[in-house]
């Protein structure tokens, strides 16, 4: 699929697809800012999709409207905006990739952008050629080389009015700084070529040595990541390494993040997606989800064999499998009253814990076990219809449900994460 806005760069890819006889669709967004003038682009890209026998989609928003919604700028909520629908596009027609016809100018003006606004070094290291699944063919060419083409191949393009004004800062660059730059190296653009090469080269020597820092220092459980506190300390530059190995979480708050490797047990740090929690000897990273009511509860009826709501677990009669697993246990069936019952813990629940004598509180054990903030939260419990703890899921079971050699009916229950 190729984004076409009817410019001079979408027309050059979509005649070089064609030229190629690629099966491509078009997707032309309308972003209703510029009047009569948006809706002729419009008409212009729907006409070229009929003469060149492209299948189009499109689709129009308020752009303005949803930037002030969201309190961002037009020119983010237009980005937002155009990638969500052209992802929706892809997924439900199955396209492949996602054709975009950025260059290099435009990657030289991103660069320029992040540099006046600060920024780590992924933000100098220019626009990717690949993406997930967009793919930019034209990024290694300049809007000269392309204006050329096509020009040699009689091509028609529009002009959207917005490029030639300094009201935003990308348009500022274009027209006042980038100029300057030239004057001072007519050569610019190749030398950025070769800095941006360089710079990635060096990202991908940092992120090498990432993933060999991270498989040492840290550990998944649960779903969540735990950072080894003193094996960061060790490192040359905790911070640094912190920011590398955090960055891809939207954390804009380094100091506090950085300050968690001191400060006490509890202390949390949140980005839009996710939360670190300091927990003792650790950094425990965790994706923000809805929070639920501890009151919420889940049946399971003594027929199912298997459920996958609010976790996987799936129930075998008489299995001969291995149990020892700490996701497995075995249970005498005729112990169980149905509907059995999947919560979240309470205060004052208890439990019989396997491997120990008499009831222990939840709370207790958890703080024996040294479950985290996180950790407790997250964790889910299996009952009887009468509220008897079960099954410390994926922790520990309760002995009086324990199923043991003279069990002539068992149940086994699995957990898969």
């Amino acid at each position: 699929m190729l984004a076409i806005s009817g410019g001079l760069d979408s027309v050059v890819l979509m005649h070089l697809c064609n030229q190629l006889k690629l099966n491509i669709y078009l997707a032309h967004c309308n972003f209703k800012l510029r009047n009569q003038e948006s809706d002729l682009d419009e008409g212009f890209v729907i006409k070229l999709s009929q003469l060149s026998s492209n299948q189009i989609f499109t689709t129009f928003f308020e752009t303005a409207l949803v930037a002030k919604k969201k309190q961002i700028s037009i020119q983010i909520a237009a980005r937002e905006l155009r990638y969500n629908w052209f992802q929706e596009l892809a997924q439900k027609h199955q396209f492949d990739v996602i054709l975009t016809a950025h260059h290099l100018d435009d990657s030289l003006e991103t660069f320029l952008i992040h540099l006046t606004r600060g920024s780590g070094l992924e933000g100098f290291t220019g626009i990717p050629s690949t993406n997930g699944n967009i793919i930019r063919p034209l990024l290694p060419f300049s809007r000269a080389e392309i204006l050329e083409y096509a020009i040699e191949n009689n091509l028609e393009w529009r002009e959207d009015s917005s490029n030639a004004t300094t009201k935003y800062l990308r348009n500022n660059i274009r027209h006042q700084v980038i100029p300057i730059l030239k004057e001072i190296n007519p050569s610019l653009l190749d030398s950025f070529a070769n800095t941006i090469q360089y710079l990635q080269d060096a990202q991908q020597i940092i992120d090498d040595r990432i993933d060999e820092v991270s498989a040492k220092i840290s550990v998944e459980k649960d779903g969540m990541l735990f950072f080894d506190i003193s094996k960061i300390n060790k490192l040359s530059n905790p911070k640094a390494y912190l920011y590398q190995l955090l960055k891809k979480y939207q954390f804009t708050e380094w100091n506090n993040v950085v300050d968690l490797l001191t400060s006490q047990s509890g202390k949390q740090v949140f980005s839009k997606t996710h939360v670190l929690l300091k927990d003792r000897d650790f950094l425990i990273l965790d994706k923000i989800t809805t929070k639920k009511s501890d009151s919420e509860s889940f049946e399971i009826l003594e027929h199912q064999s298997q459920i996958s709501n609010p976790i996987f677990l799936t129930f075998e009669t008489n299995s001969s499998k291995n149990s020892e697993a700490r996701n497995t246990i075995s249970v005498a069936k005729e112990l169980l009253k149905y509907p059995l019952i999947i919560r979240k813990w309470q205060n004052g629940d208890y439990f019989c814990p396997t491997g120990m004598q008499g009831k222990k509180k939840l709370s207790k054990y958890f703080k024996d076990e040294k479950f985290s903030l996180l950790e407790k939260e997250k964790t889910w419990l299996l009952c009887t219809v009468e509220n008897e703890i079960i099954w410390v899921i994926n922790h520990r079971q309760d002995s009086r449900f324990l199923a043991d050699s003279t069990t002539e009916n068992s149940l086994q229950i699995t957990y898969k994460s």
